[in-house]
């Protein structure tokens, strides 16, 4: 025999769908579902090397355009838009999951980076970051062009 955890969030999901069914109502998505699709950033992996810091950032089906990079207080700033596209006649969507609208993330960088050489590249939907580390500390701002 073996010990099962009772988890009270899962036996109201479950009461949920046993009630919705008992009245014939099928709602695909639970409202904290909802609520999660509605709010998207891009997901992002940061990792750390001798020579620097290399930040990936996930965001496919946003042009190059759309995204700004900028650099003010230390602080990097990832900002840019998903838009949707609704130009197609005679589609009737049933569901839609795909994030849209404006997004932003925010990361404080370390102190001793090299702000002058920091270079960014978007390709297939990522957007890879390159911060190198610097003997020495200062703060500036400005924009960081996208190649």
């Amino acid at each position: 025999m073996s010990l099962v955890r009772w988890n009270p969030a899962k036996e109201l999901q479950d009461m949920q769908k046993r009630f919705d069914a008992f009245f014939g109502q099928e709602f695909p998505l639970s409202s904290h579902e909802q609520m999660a699709r509605t709010e998207w950033s891009p997901a992002v992996d940061i990792a750390e090397t001798p020579e620097g810091y290399a930040i990936h950032a996930e965001i496919p089906g946003v042009k190059k355009e759309d995204v700004r990079l900028t650099l003010k207080d230390g602080v990097l700033n990832l900002s840019g838009e998903r838009h949707f596209e609704r130009e197609e006649k005679n589609k009737k969507f049933h569901r839609v999951e795909r994030s849209y609208g404006r997004f932003e993330r925010s990361f404080t960088l370390p102190l001793a980076v090299d702000d002058n050489k920091i270079s960014a590249a978007y390709n297939n939907g990522v957007l890879d970051v390159m911060v190198p580390k610097s003997s020495t500390t200062k703060i500036t701002e400005k924009e960081i062009r996208i190649g």
